[in-house]
């Protein structure tokens, strides 16, 4: 997503005398390129119907944010407390006899973010006084103690390793800052941010907050929010109401963070903050800003902002209000932390965040964890993030840009985690509802209204995951299907690179797992026939793209296997290794497919799609086929008789959009053809992936993304393709259970081996034993149905011998020579 900068126009409504608009904040008002004018926003300031100021800031809000208010879950490192500003309401500075330490240690530090870590804490905030070397000689001994010449020096060691140790994103509030100071604390955080708090100068002069601060200074303020536009940095900014300036002067002070804003589109959020008067301050008989003039200013800021700006006020500060300012057009809490006290004002402790979801969901809304990182900027994270930040960030995330809020990782968690069924949130929106009917009834979605369904948070994720298992069990009842077969990846030698692959071993890979093979023909045959003896119907076959297989070699291996086992169900060759066999042999597609046929091909697993959108594909694998050959291959196998299976491997780059596009091509291709038996989302194992080892990908997806992924095909599909299958080498066992109650139901195969995904670092093994799978569907009280690959029943003999059989044979792994080992072998076949 763009983020749009846009020029100073006016809404094109009518005025009434009280400053109100017609219609309120109109969508395309404050959605496209067009919010309030100066001219308008100025003119707020003598409006006084605050509750119709809210009632049109939360409408503004609502189109932005729809149903979700975000906070970020943190541990605040008060770095110094020493600072050469006077501010006279502060009481986080301190003077160098108040506090035992001038700089907080780094173990220390490290000591606090890492016990953050283990509460789910994604943020490291940095806060502290500015240059305090330039007033104290405490400071600046302490400094040089450390090895460091100044503040900021020490401040970006710390991140650094706070950053490299832990994995928490630093947030650096370190006040104004020069531009080499600013480029190098961009190397070691996702963030920064200084409060502009006043563009009033007024503020400054004798008797007021800030006299005596000169970091306080609006124009130096100001020229740091500048430098960090510049230098594309995310950046936090905000007001502080209530210490002596006038509404007129805030929206003054709103409008100069709007402009730098449209200048450089680097402003991810505005915070409103109510003054909290505090003993032993200059201000602590100064009256507190009431209510109605938090909710006033909270909603001018939203309308001055528009409906894209996250506007936030500190839920510590307004304790028993919260449902108040959700009202007033906030769509943010800011940080809040489970360890750490707010230093800045220690006499208001954060809320529980058990209370603060269900205030928020007192409010009508849902409450989300983000980043400090805000979404569109780390969707964005080549242009905003530095590239030693960005693997931090990825893994943090999920495919939206929100914090992935669990631990779960795809192939090797083996519990799955509470979800957000169990968690307080209002009704589903009108909108998801409405999509889930459609669903239902059996009418197509546009590809917009599908990535909708894959956003779906709160009350909308649950309100998809019951309807995807009531639509399930009118589809399939309560019958769980699984398959006995045998898979055989024959070669892991492959010459296309792509990104996600740990399994292929090209000249590049030697420090991935195992070493290149090329099996022979007596092996697979020896595979086939240990297979068929031990119940199975179906053998599933793909490989690497050798460089020295040919469209022949394919053949080949149908023939091997035909000969050893005449009865058993092939299930082979994705469309990469079908398009790779009729270029080599230099026919058509379709010939190609029907000589597979006539060889004595079943059926095409339909692998090789991972994201079926091309500007994924030029990231994930730009040497293979594209989204339109894939579509091709597919439809040209269903239309000679082909059945085929389809795919989709996500949790990696893409986005809600990209999936919405895979989807819908799925779809589309099954309304023409009708050829696809099941659909099979293959979460992304990122352990030993090049590109998440690289940093360029996220660690696969979140617990939730992962079931959406099963649920929304579920109604996607609904009268286009029945079967979902829930992959337990990926999932897990328990996984697989919650897919099963989302709209799965299927458990795919019980493999006997698997090597791509363990080549990934999956840890789920691989054999699924057919009495171990029945055991686990019978425990979710449904009923095991041992199936064939076109899901009919599978015969009596092979599940008898299926329940019976022995343990298997180690497998060889004929070592990868200069040229391919034949396919086609001359042994004798097993007794069908």
């Amino acid at each position: 997503m763009k983020i749009s900068v846009p020029e100073d126009t006016a809404l094109g409504q009518n005025a009434h005398s009280d400053g109100s608009l017609d219609g309120g904040v109109r969508g395309d008002a404050v959605l496209g390129d067009k919010v309030l004018g100066d001219k308008e926003a100025l003119a707020l300031a003598s409006r006084t119907d605050t509750a119709r100021l809210a009632q049109e800031a939360a409408h503004c809000r609502d189109l932005g944010f729809g149903n979700v208010v975000t906070y970020s879950r943190k541990v605040f490192i008060p770095l110094t407390q020493l600072c050469r500003d006077v501010c006279h309401y502060c009481t986080f500075a301190q003077t160098p006899k108040h506090i035992p330490q001038a700089y907080m240690p780094i173990d220390e530090v490290i000591a606090t973010c890492k016990a953050g870590a283990a509460l789910g804490c994604q943020e490291a905030l940095f806060t502290l006084g500015e240059k305090p070397e330039l007033r104290y000689r405490a400071a600046r001994e302490s400094l040089a103690a450390l090895g460091f010449k100044t503040t900021i020096d020490y401040v970006i060691e710390v991140a650094r390793r706070v950053l490299v140790e832990t994995g928490l994103l630093p947030h650096i509030n370190a006040g104004n800052l020069t531009r080499d100071e600013m480029l190098a604390l961009r190397d070691v955080s996702a963030s920064m941010g200084i409060m502009l708090e006043s563009a009033s100068t007024r503020l400054c002069e004798k008797g007021m907050p800030h006299y005596g601060s000169p970091d306080k200074d609006p124009i130096t303020r100001l020229a740091t929010l500048d430098l960090a536009g510049e230098l594309r940095v995310p950046f936090t900014s905000g007001i502080l109401i209530g210490i002596g300036e006038t509404r007129l002067e805030r929206i003054e002070s709103l409008l100069a963070l709007r402009t730098s804003h449209r200048r450089y589109g680097h402003l991810q959020e505005v915070i409103v903050q109510n003054f909290r008067a505090k003993p032993h301050t200059k201000m602590a008989l100064a009256p507190e800003p009431d209510l109605e003039e938090l909710v006033w200013t909270i909603a001018v800021a939203r309308l001055i902002f528009g409906a894209e700006m996250s506007i936030q006020a500190p839920p510590n500060l307004s304790p028993g209000v919260l449902e108040q300012l959700v009202a007033a057009g906030i769509n943010d809490w800011g940080g809040v932390s489970p360890l750490t006290p707010d230093h800045v004002n220690p006499e208001a402790p954060w809320p529980h965040l058990a209370q603060l979801a269900r205030d928020t969901g007192s409010a009508g809304k849902y409450l989300d964890q983000r980043l400090t990182l805000y979404p569109r900027y780390l969707v964005e994270a080549d242009t905003w993030l530095s590239p030693k930040v960005q693997p931090a960030a990825r893994k943090q995330s999920d495919g939206e840009g929100y914090a992935k809020r669990d631990e779960w990782i795809a192939g090797i968690s083996e519990h799955a985690p509470s979800t957000e069924l169990s968690l307080p949130f209002a009704q589903a929106k009108p909108a998801v509802a409405a999509l889930i009917e459609r669903c239902l009834a059996g009418e197509p979605l546009a590809e917009t209204e599908i990535a909708t369904l894959l956003r779906s948070r709160g009350a909308d994720f649950g309100a998809v995951i019951e309807a995807a298992d009531t639509l399930r069990k009118k589809v399939s009842g309560d019958t769980v299907s699984y398959v006995v077969n045998r898979n055989i990846n024959y070669t892991n030698v492959c010459y296309f690179k792509c990104q996600f692959c740990a399994f292929s071993k090209g000249s590049g890979s030697e420090n991935l797992r195992g070493k290149p093979y090329d099996i022979s023909a007596e092996e697979i045959t020896r595979r086939c026939v240990e297979a068929w003896e031990r119940g199975a119907t179906e053998v599933c076959m793909q490989g690497g793209i050798h460089p020295d297989y040919t469209g022949q070699t394919y053949l080949d291996i149908i023939a091997t296997v035909r000969k050893a086992t005449p009865a058993m169900h092939i299930h082979a060759f994705s469309p990469l290794e079908v398009w790779q066999g009729a270029e080599t042999l230099n026919v058509p597609l379709t010939e190609f497919l029907a000589r597979l046929k006539s060889a004595g091909l079943d059926t095409l697993p339909g692998t090789a799609a991972e994201i079926l959108h091309d500007d994924v594909r030029a990231h994930l694998c730009p040497d293979k086929l594209n989204s339109a050959q894939w579509l091709e291959v597919m439809e040209s196998a269903h239309a000679i008789g082909f059945r085929t299976t389809a795919t989709i491997m996500f949790g990696h780059i893409e986005s809600p959009e990209h999936s919405a596009r895979h989807l819908y091509s799925i779809a589309e291709l099954q309304r023409r053809t009708g050829g696809f038996t099941e659909f099979v989302p293959l979460p992304f194992v990122a352990h030993e992936a090049p590109m998440y080892k690289k940093g360029k990908a996220r660690r696969g997806p979140s617990y939730r993304e992962a079931l959406l992924m099963h649920a929304v095909p579920r109604l996607v599909f609904n009268g286009l393709i029945d079967n979902i299958q829930a992959s337990w080498v990926k999932m897990g066992r328990e996984g697989v259970a919650a897919c099963l109650n989302a709209g799965a139901n299927d458990v795919g195969g019980s493999l006997m081996n698997e090597s791509i995904t363990r080549a990934a670092g999956a840890e789920h093994g691989e054999e699924w034993s057919p009495a171990e799978i029945e055991t686990t569907i019978r425990a979710l009280g449904r009923e095991p149905r041992m199936r064939s690959t076109l899901y009919a029943d599978a015969p009596a003999e092979r599940r008898d011998r299926a329940q019976l059989a022995a343990g298997l044979a180690p497998i060889h792994l004929d070592p990868a020579a200069r040229t391919q080992r034949t396919k086609l072998g001359q042994q004798s076949s097993a007794d069908t």
